[in-house]
């Protein structure tokens, strides 16, 4: 008689690593912290609330809507407030690892790094959309039934209105992959952040400080005002490029910083 020896590790199958099996990996992990989901009713709060003040305000000032502002983009413009709620969520996804450590398990897990990455901003991708793209048809509908007391209200059926209602969605997920792009370049979560708000927030204002020669020719490609240009196609602004063209443009930068983001992640340890 013959013994057998039974290994359990020989009988274990062992699991390959695949993109989906990594992406099924963050979504379990974006959806098991509490922050993630009290970040995304902050975005979603900012945007329906203030649009609603800012329409309920617009409403009921005698003059109506000023020259150049369109009914549409005064119920969206909670979007600019709800993206640095957005922007927080997508440095805190990457940077949050490397704070606590657990980035040197995940890529245990994943060897080859970028699929973490790119699992990482699939998901965050598509969570963020589908709520922000919620949260701005809840917007718009809620702030032209308070323009609409006054009859200064417009439907989706207006020119442009679905564009900016949906826009505001795709506006607000690209500047957050922007952000979860510089956190995974810079590693540091207050590097990021601050960043993120020097881009978004701060330096479109001060660009108003500069001679007005001198901002013509680059204020239209501030990320910022290419998210207002889709919003609102009469921004105002000196040159400003089409709506969809700007769109492009706020890409292009998210796919560089993206791109840096990769290559520090493939020759940098954790």
């Amino acid at each position: 008689m013959t013994d057998t020896t039974f290994s359990p590790a020989r009988s274990r199958p062992q699991l390959r690593v695949r993109q989906t099996r990594v992406v099924l990996s963050e979504w379990t992990k974006f959806r098991s912290v509490r922050s993630t989901v009290y970040t995304l009713l902050m975005a979603v709060v900012a945007m329906i609330g203030i649009g609603a003040l800012v329409s309920a305000i617009t409403a009921n000032q005698p003059g109506g809507l000023e020259s150049g502002q369109s009914a549409v983009f005064t119920s969206l413009t909670g979007t600019f407030i709800a993206q640095l709620a957005i922007g927080v969520l997508g440095v805190l996804l990457i940077t949050g690892e490397y704070s606590t450590g657990m980035i040197r398990s995940s890529l245990t897990v994943v060897p080859r790094r970028l699929p973490m990455l790119w699992g990482k901003l699939a998901v965050f991708a598509a969570v963020v959309f589908l709520t922000m793209l919620i949260a701005s048809f809840a917007a718009f509908f809620a702030g032209q039934a308070l323009l609409s007391g006054q009859q200064l209200d417009a439907s989706l059926s207006d020119p442009g209105a679905v564009r900016a209602v949906v826009g505001a969605a795709l506006y607000e997920t690209v500047a957050g992959m922007t952000a979860l792009a510089l956190g995974a370049l810079l590693r540091n979560t207050a590097a990021a952040i601050t960043t993120f708000v020097a881009v978004f927030f701060v330096i479109p204002p001060l660009t108003l400080l500069l001679p007005a020669s001198l901002t013509e020719h680059f204020v239209q490609y501030l990320p910022s005002n290419l998210g207002s240009g889709l919003l609102d196609a009469t921004s105002g602004l000196p040159h400003a490029l089409a709506p969809w063209t700007g769109f492009a443009v706020l890409c292009g930068y998210a796919v560089v910083l993206i791109g840096f983001a990769a290559w520090r992640l493939r020759r940098v340890d954790a």
